[in-house]
């Protein structure tokens, strides 16, 4: 309340004008010996460190009375838990391992950490039968077909690292909206740390920071959420997909809409989620605790009849036996292990993340420094066991015998007593309301009725190294057309092209997504037109849109966000697009006649022709490829944004590629506009504007380079 606040400003005013005042440290970001409480503070972490490194159960007790004896630093350490029942023998409690299935590893990307570090949290939580995430940073295809796969992966909506292999091999596919302890934000990547090797896994450029995620320009609605699940399914019909979100007032409402989009999981972050690479003003004073927002959730799905069509997970300072059963009371199926198994793999909070000095090798790209990592599988399972085993006693002194007794049972919950006034003012009880209902995750399949039976006709063929053509009509019902069979080739062939080709005439109407996940093999030719994100995270293969044979001329022939994400492929339209074209672009060869706003936003690679009119700030963000604007009428100088990019006549090189580009439109799509460009070439070549990133991306490149070597 105020008074407590007015003793608070009083005290500290009264303080800075003693005597001998001094400004103190307050420990606000880094443990200080005199500043405020840190939940991991030296002894903790001491502590966790004997734990793991001699596999000693006496070492984590001690650990657990620091972790869970501590004075009142989150909401759960005001409540205490109460007995169901008279207590149970151990032996009738649910193992170690049925318990340890309900772990995940905390969205760490490969690039926050190095890749000693991401493979052991994988190969820890893979043995135990648990899930590692793999964060959004991509993962080295390397690791999909051994113990170093994360069965979790990441796709945010920047689609770093995200190609149809990359999706096959997930056991689940996460949807990162947000994260807990900087909402709408996520984390931040700084160039220093965007090496050779991550700049390849990301599809990106060295040395150039990266947000995390970007803009989510396929997520504006419920509806676009609920399509990009849709795409997921179809790219990997045997992963279920997750939605991450964040503890926040209103949560409840949000997680009620991602069941509706047919998410198999909610994820809750809470408020101590992923701060290693961010700035002092997205770690503090942001997002709220994850009991608050899970107690939403777990409420708002119950009264709405919701709750059985979905498993709750959440995260956010994770750390012993206590805080999973907690969690599980107030209606968490599973749970999320972040700093706590950074931790117990050797991390000793020096908090220089975002620096890249990490001294123990962890949160680092350095290969001087990687090489200390001393970090194994053994103690991050090690760490998670001993939870599991704490959970487990926990339960038989309770009369428990699983965790999925314990979900929803909000009413074992009761106040401390004799906590300090400011804790006495908080109304604790909303936390404890019992909203219950069981569940059984069973993964949502949806079927895209000619997706489905594109890869029916020519999964064969493929596999067998025949080239076949088909044809099919085509509505705005159908979704998704092509991410099936891309998805498919990819977990089989990886990045390799597959034996067989197949070719696909179809006529009508696209509906959304229309060649997302498409891969090398794949020949889709629609004459009609398409709805948004063509060719979405496409890796290979072709694409091409051509207006009717009775068209009135200058059509508009497809929508917003094409080629998000793609890593390669071709996509000629012989037509306009709408806004954000080429967004994120990061390898894929494209052709329209005009488009909307923002058109090559984030592009980091590929090259594009833009044969039309252009929309406002084009190449916004762009750090890679090359984007050719035909411009007769010197329209595109005010529209481009400078910020990042630059625009000058191509070279003799670049025209060449520009026409060999445009030549093959023409033959692909009889295109009326490139006909009329390339029957004059020597003068209309004059009238193309060559758009790229800045030289001083490439001063960076080249000192990120320097850098590099020196080291």
């Amino acid at each position: 309340g105020l008074r407590q606040i007015a003793e608070d400003v009083i005290t500290r005013h009264f303080s800075a004008y003693q005597a001998d005042a001094r400004m103190p440290n307050p420990g606000y970001l880094k443990h200080h010996t005199k500043g405020e409480f840190h939940e991991n503070n030296p002894a903790v972490v001491e502590a966790l460190h004997e734990a793991v490194n001699n596999v000693d159960w006496d070492a984590y007790q001690r650990f657990v009375h620091l972790v869970d004896d501590r004075d009142a630093s989150e909401p759960r350490d005001l409540l205490e838990i109460t007995s169901a029942a008279d207590p149970v023998d151990i032996d009738q409690v649910e193992s170690i391992d049925d318990i340890t299935k309900r772990f995940s590893s905390g969205a760490i990307s490969h690039g926050a950490i190095g890749a000693e570090a991401h493979e052991t949290l994988a190969r820890a939580l893979n043995s135990i039968g648990g899930k590692a995430n793999s964060g959004e940073g991509g993962e080295d295809p390397a690791r999909y077909r051994d113990d170093r796969n994360c069965k979790i992966k990441q796709v945010a909506s920047g689609r770093f690292g995200v190609t149809p292999e990359y999706v096959s091999f997930a056991e689940e596919l996460q949807i990162k909206m947000a994260q807990g302890s900087k909402p709408g934000e996520g984390g931040q990547l700084p160039g220093h740390k965007v090496t050779e090797e991550i700049a390849r896994l990301r599809h990106t450029q060295p040395g150039v920071a990266l947000i995390s995620p970007p803009p989510h320009h396929d997520i504006y609605s419920i509806e676009d959420l609920a399509q990009l699940i849709f795409d997921l399914k179809q790219a990997n019909p045997r992963a279920a997909v997750s939605v991450k979100l964040v503890s926040e007032a209103g949560v409840g409402t949000i997680a009620a809409g991602v069941v509706k989009a047919n998410a198999d999981v909610v994820h809750l972050s809470g408020w101590d989620g992923g701060t290693g690479a961010s700035p002092l003003s997205s770690i503090k004073n942001a997002g709220l605790p994850w009991e608050i927002g899970l107690a939403e959730v777990q409420q708002t799905l119950s009264r709405e009849g919701l709750r059985d069509r979905v498993k709750v997970r959440v995260d956010g300072g994770m750390t012993s036996g206590r805080d999973v059963l907690m969690a599980a009371l107030l209606g968490a199926d599973e749970f999320s292990f972040g700093t706590s198994v950074l931790l117990a793999e050797g991390c000793i909070m020096v908090r220089a993340c975002h620096r890249d000095t990490c001294p123990v090798g962890i949160a680092t790209q350095r290969k001087d420094l990687r090489a200390k990592f001393a970090g194994t599988p053994e103690m991050v399972a090690t760490y998670l066991r001993f939870v599991a085993m704490q959970v487990r006693e926990m339960l038989a002194s309770i009369g428990l015998t699983s965790i999925e007794q314990a979900i929803g049972r909000g009413d074992l919950l009761i106040r401390k007593p004799d906590m300090d006034r400011r804790s006495d003012a908080l109304v604790l009880e909303q936390l404890m309301s019992q909203g219950r209902e069981s569940f059984k995750l069973a993964v949502k399949g949806q079927r895209s009725s000619l997706g489905d039976r594109l890869y029916e006709d020519a999964w064969d063929a493929i596999v067998a190294g025949r080239s076949i053509n088909l044809s099919y009509p085509i509505t705005n019902s159908d979704r998704s057309v092509g991410a099936r069979l891309g998805g498919a080739i990819g977990h089989e062939f990886g990045s390799q092209s597959p034996p067989g080709k197949v070719h696909v005439d179809l006529t009508g109407q696209a509906g959304q997504s229309f060649g997302a996940f498409l891969t090398d093999g794949l020949s889709l030719h629609l004459t009609g037109e398409a709805n948004d994100y063509v060719g979405k995270a496409m890796a290979g293969g072709r694409i091409v849109i051509t207006p009717p044979p009775d068209d009135a001329g200058d059509p508009y022939l497809a929508g917003n966000t094409l080629l998000y994400g793609a890593t390669g492929g071709e996509l000629f339209i012989a037509g306009r697009v709408g806004e954000r074209f080429a967004v994120r672009n990061s390898g894929a060869t494209g052709v329209v006649e005009g488009v909307g706003d923002h058109a090559c936003e984030y592009m980091t690679g590929g090259v594009v022709a833009i044969i039309g009119p252009t929309g406002w700030n084009l190449g916004a963000g762009m750090t890679g490829g090359e984007a050719f604007i035909w411009d007769p009428e010197l329209r595109l100088p005010p529209r481009m944004n400078p910020e990042s990019v630059e625009m000058r006549r191509p070279d003799d090189e670049q025209l060449a590629t520009l026409k060999a580009l445009l030549d093959l439109h023409v033959e692909l799509t009889a295109s009326r506009a490139a006909s009329t460009i390339l029957a004059n070439w020597q003068d209309n070549r004059d009238r193309f504007w060559r758009v790229g990133p800045k030289g001083d991306v490439a001063r960076i490149e080249e000192a990120h380079e320097g850098s590099t070597q020196a080291r």
